[in-house]
């Protein structure tokens, strides 16, 4: 389990750098807001996955808690891929 949390906490770190990244790349002429959106935003994260684990531990029990954490990954990949296809700087740079 102390490699599993590792493993998820190393990802956590990097998807908030790249979330940091790009709430400061499509706002760069608000740097201050940019920031207190991507503030905002990861408590709010933080808060859902938190009550989302928490409803999965007390409804099916703690051996279910490492599928939440895979469950939230993909969805991060998938919303990574959305971002990725939706917005390409080489694609806006050329225009």
């Amino acid at each position: 389990m102390v490699i599993i949390m590792a493993l998820f906490g190393i990802l956590f770190s990097i998807q908030n750098n790249i979330n940091q990244y790009w709430i400061t790349s499509a706002a760069p002429e608000a740097p201050d807001f940019a920031n207190g959106l991507f503030v905002s935003c990861s408590n709010w994260g933080i808060s859902i996955g938190t009550a989302v684990g928490g409803l999965l531990i007390s409804g099916m029990g703690i051996k279910y808690i490492v599928w939440a954490g895979v469950l939230f990954l993909i969805l991060s990949w998938v919303t990574i891929l959305v971002r990725s296809f939706l917005y390409n700087p080489v694609k806006e740079l050329s225009k």
